[in-house]
């Protein structure tokens, strides 16, 4: 940190009192008296800024020359290594491009909207019979898990495998955001999945998603096999959260999910509005490069300002009655979910594909889905939010 004044700080009184509970566990009603009284407000508790006005998070987020991830703190990079996440300027281009034309929407669906179908019909097959079921870790993990193997270029008979490595990395990243140093579990758990990677990038350019990025690269193995952690990263953490989510928000909502059931294309709907009310990646990071000005916040260089996602997605300036779950919402993708600017999220395409494959066909297998009411299920998270647990039962 820098040696900014301590009154540059202060003037904070609802940032002081935020404590990380609440953002874990109950952020919405705290996050609006911040929108609404200190947009911009220093968090003791982050040990940093968070800003939680949509047209302020859209200012940060596009300005990558005031506010970067290009620091040694940043959370990813710290068990990763540097990355296109951690990058910006013509280093971030250099890592991102050769990633960029296997995700576009063409590409994507002809790779993958039929193997998402497929395994979606799969994990339904294996548990469908019990009539109950833990639907994060028995199929919105999984399915996000075996999309990403084929992405990387894994068997899928290490999934399994490549989930521990995966669940280790999150914890480390988790870790560290919470102020603590990263456990060395994680740390190996990245040495073992650049070992597993290094094959998949010297195969036949058709073999994967990796495969075909690394043929165009201008990137040593080491570079690529830390922006495929990246990519697994996301394609698991938030795409399990994105459908445990959206399954957790219909299913919540009887009147929302008749209607989904009514008319198929109202998915669509569901998922954007759920996308809007719980971010799977609540917050996004930033460093100041220099002193900056921000919505009368002293911001100086050096310092965190983070991005709370969560409360510019709820900003009524932008979102007419923004904690409901609306289905005839005007301009329903006006959410800042997949982030905003140069580090717009490369997988948004691939994470709504999965998203709509797989909830049509558990909602058509599973005609009766409800939830347990004997195990509750609660969205949770800092970093990354989703229900710990969500219990299902059909007849």
């Amino acid at each position: 940190m820098t040696d900014q004044p301590t009154d540059a700080r202060t003037g904070f009184p609802l940032g002081a009192a935020v404590t990380i509970e609440q953002l874990e566990h109950d952020p919405h009603p705290m996050l609006a008296r911040l929108r609404a009284e200190e947009p911009v407000s220093w968090l003791p508790a982050l040990d940093g800024w968070l800003v939680t006005r949509h047209d302020l998070a859209v200012t940060v987020m596009r300005d990558a020359t005031t506010y970067t991830v290009d620091d040694p703190r940043f959370s990813t990079r710290k068990v990763v290594g540097p990355s296109m996440l951690s990058l910006d300027g013509d280093a971030h281009t250099v890592h991102r491009a050769p990633f960029a034309p296997p995700f576009r929407p063409l590409a994507v669906r002809e790779r993958f909207a039929e193997a998402a179908r497929i395994e979606a019909e799969r994990l339904i097959d294996s548990f469908g019979a019990r009539r109950e079921a833990e639907l994060r870790r028995e199929f919105a993990g999984p399915l996000a898990a075996s999309i990403m193997a084929r992405a990387l270029g894994v068997e899928q008979t290490e999934v399994g495998t490549m989930l521990r490595w995966y669940d280790a990395i999150v914890a480390a990243v988790t870790e560290i955001t919470a102020g603590h140093d990263p456990p060395a579990r994680g740390r190996d758990a990245f040495a073992a999945l650049r070992d597993r990677l290094q094959a998949a990038i010297a195969a036949d350019p058709d073999a994967s998603l990796l495969a075909a990025a690394a043929a165009h690269a201008q990137l040593d193995t080491d570079q690529i096999v830390s922006n495929a952690a990246v990519l697994l990263f996301g394609g698991i953490e938030t795409t399990e959260g994105m459908i445990a989510n959206a399954l957790l928000h219909l299913l919540e909502r009887p009147d929302a999910l008749a209607t989904v059931r009514q008319d198929p294309g109202a998915l669509d709907a569901a998922i954007e509005e759920s996308l809007r009310l719980e971010p799977a990646a609540a917050v996004i990071d930033r460093y100041a490069t220099a002193d900056a000005h921000l919505a009368g916040a002293h911001i100086a260089a050096g310092d965190l300002v983070r991005v709370s996602i969560s409360a510019a997605n709820r900003d009524p300036a932008v979102f007419a009655d923004p904690d409901e779950l609306d289905l005839d919402r005007k301009s329903p993708r006006g959410h800042l979910t997949f982030a905003h600017g140069p580090h717009v999220c490369l997988g948004v395409h691939l994470a709504r594909l999965e998203a709509r494959a797989t909830l049509d066909v558990l909602l058509r297998r599973l005609p009766t889905l409800a939830l347990d009411p004997s195990r509750p299920s609660r969205i949770q998270g800092l970093v990354f939010r989703k229900p710990p647990t969500l219990y299902a039962v059909w007849e």
